[in-house]
Parts: structure tokens; C-alpha cells; sequence
């Protein structure tokens, strides 16, 4: 693959999670610049371009990677534009890093997939940043260490403040707990192979129809058992975190953040308010690996087959959202190119 010098990335989609990609290229790291930009809405495009020197708006993603100035991709635009721009970005062989999801179901990813396969190499990775958050990775290291022994359950806590309208129970496994998804089988080194999804009393807090908060069941090809508990309308903060529950031990995540006070009668800290605060960092370290790994031309980080994993979780995930029953998941066999 080639190798590059300054990184000139083309950001598709300009909306809240575009807007802060294109902020990080541009203020935070290092080795790439926003060479162009892209969305439906002209006027806002525009905007964007405007304040960064060098950089061309654009409507039409196809016309953004034929861009001169054009290394790269980051696509940040709704899940389902995403086929199209990873396909138009496998016909220049640009490398791509792709917000979650890669594809909103099972059967795109699996194209997707297949394409990229037809040309030989990896070009995408997928933005599944919580494997770039320290603490994620402090407890990757000790799980491949096994430093507390094989580990046997996971549970896993995802609770938001609330929901945007119009947010369903099927978003509330592909917007949210697919991260819980990718970790599992990240942590884990394992393929998820079976869903249950339980229901819980309905908070008040819930809009009309959306059953909040569940719990949801995975079971692993190593025989593994993890929980999630999902509670996305808890109204007093975001929280994420993670226990893993080995042979010999057990290992916590998410539980303390910032500076622990003690004033007036009182004593705590502060809940982080949302996904993006929670995981800046994480979010800065997974956009400055792709920079760098990009330029040296190679390619690491979750794959298109991490990402069909993830799509072929979902799908099950909401069959056992609507079916109550367990759901087994339906993966073709891993190709040779993402061992």
C-alpha cells in the first residue's frame, strides 16, 4: 500500500459526530489535515469548509474522493449512506476509518465485506473507539495476560441520561449496545453466538413504547456468559463500565471519573453528562492510530469483519427483542484475510 506524508482526509457527514472528527483533524492531532468535506446540506458544508484553510465543500461523496488533495476518508455520515461511500472509496482504493455502524444490517456488511476482499488488502477500519479508551485497554491487557485466569462472565453497564425522539428498541441495541458487542468480542477474543433480551418493569421516564431498561444476554463460542445492563433514559448522567469475572478474579472498569470531593456536608464527583465527553480521549487515540497507521501504509484496528459481526449481533438482537425467545447469531465462516 502506499505510504504518505500529511494525511489529506475527506470528512463525510457534517452533523455532531463529522463536526467533531473534522475539530480533531484539525486542532487535536497530528499528520493529517481536512482536505475536503462533505454533506447534503450545502449551506452547512460550506460553513465547515470555510473555516479551515485548503479545504473543499462538497455534496456528492464521489466528487470529494476524486479530490487531488484526497488521501483518505473518514466517514461520519447516517449508517445507511455508508455502503455506498465504502464501495466508492474501494473503486480509488482509498483507506477509509468508518463510524460505527459499518453497515446498518447483516446483508450490506456482507458486501461490504466481500468487496473489500476483492481487492486483496484491508482498507477500512471500523470506529468502534472504545477499544482506544485507556481503561478498556487496561483491561484487554490483563484479560490476554491472564493474569486473574480464564474469564468466564462478563457484565457490562450502559446506562444515558435519555433518549433524542423518536429513539426505538431496535436502536437501543444498534446505536447502543452494539459497543457492549464489540467489546465482548474484543475482551474476549470470542464470536458472540446467541442473544436473549429480558425486560424489566418500564421506567416512567421512558417515552411511550420504548421498554427501558433491558438486559441483555450474550452467550460466546468459548462458552462464555455476559450481561448488559441497558438503560438509556436513567436521567442523571452517562455511565459505562465493565466486569470481568475470571477463574481466579475479578477485574472492574468505569467506575470512578474525575476528581472525588468532599465540601459542605457532602461528598462525590461528577457524572459524565455524554458518549463524546466520556470518550474524548478514546476518540482522539482511535482517529491519530489511523492517521499514523495510514501513512505508514498499513492498516489496523476493527475490520469490515468486526463490523459484520457486529451488524449479525444486532439482527439477533432485536429478533430476541421482539421474540423474548434466544436467538442464535448467523455468521459465515471468518475469511483468511481478517484472521
Amino acid at each position: 500500500m502506499t505510504s504518505y506524508g500529511t494525511l489529506g482526509v475527506a470528512v463525510i457527514g457534517t452533523g455532531r459526530m463529522g463536526a467533531d472528527h473534522v475539530r480533531r483533524i484539525n486542532e487535536v492531532i497530528s499528520g493529517a489535515r481536512v482536505a475536503a468535506v462533505v454533506d447534503l446540506d450545502e449551506a452547512r458544508v460550506k460553513t465547515v469548509a470555510d473555516g479551515i484553510d485548503g479545504c473543499t465543500p462538497y455534496t456528492d461523496p464521489a466528487a470529494a474522493m476524486a479530490d487531488p488533495g484526497v488521501d483518505a476518508v473518514l466517514i461520519a455520515s447516517p449508517g445507511p449512506a455508508h455502503e455506498a461511500a465504502l464501495l466508492g472509496a474501494f473503486a480509488r482504493d482509498l483507506p477509509v476509518l468508518c463510524e460505527k455502524p459499518l453497515t446498518p444490517d447483516p446483508a450490506s456488511a456482507l458486501r461490504v465485506l466481500e468487496a473489500e476482499r476483492a481487492l486483496g488488502h484491508r482498507r477500512v477500519q471500523v470506529g468502534f473507539m472504545r477499544r482506544y479508551d485507556a481503561d478498556y485497554r487496561a483491561l484487554k491487557s490483563l484479560l490476554d495476560r491472564g493474569t486473574y485466569g480464564r474469564p468466564l462472565m462478563l457484565h457490562n453497564k450502559h446506562r444515558n441520561a435519555d433518549t433524542p425522539p423518536g429513539f426505538t428498541n431496535a436502536m437501543m441495541i444498534h446505536d447502543s449496545v452494539v459497543h457492549e458487542i464489540d467489546v465482548t468480542r474484543w475482551l474476549l477474543d470470542e464470536e458472540i453466538t446467541a442473544v436473549r433480551v429480558l425486560r424489566p418493569a418500564p421506567t416512567g421516564n421512558a417515552p411511550e413504547g420504548l421498554s427501558d431498561p433491558q438486559l441483555i444476554l450474550f452467550e460466546t463460542a468459548g462458552g462464555q456468559v455476559v450481561d448488559t445492563e441497558l438503560f438509556v433514559n436513567c436521567g442523571f448522567g452517562y455511565q459505562v463500565g465493565c466486569e470481568a469475572v475470571c477463574e481466579g478474579g475479578t477485574a472492574r472498569i468505569g467506575d470512578d471519573h474525575g476528581v472525588f470531593v468532599n465540601t459542605g456536608g457532602r461528598w462525590g464527583g461528577a457524572i459524565t453528562p455524554g458518549f463524546v465527553e466520556r470518550f474524548e480521549d478514546a476518540y482522539d487515540r482511535q482517529v491519530q492510530h489511523w492517521v499514523d497507521a495510514t501513512r505508514r501504509g498499513e492498516v489496523e484496528g476493527p475490520s469490515c469483519w468486526d463490523g459484520y459481526a457486529a451488524a449479525a449481533v444486532c439482527a439477533a438482537g432485536v429478533r430476541a427483542q421482539e421474540t423474548g425467545e434466544r436467538v442464535a447469531v448467523e455468521l459465515i465462516e471468518r475469511p483468511a484475510l481478517y484472521r
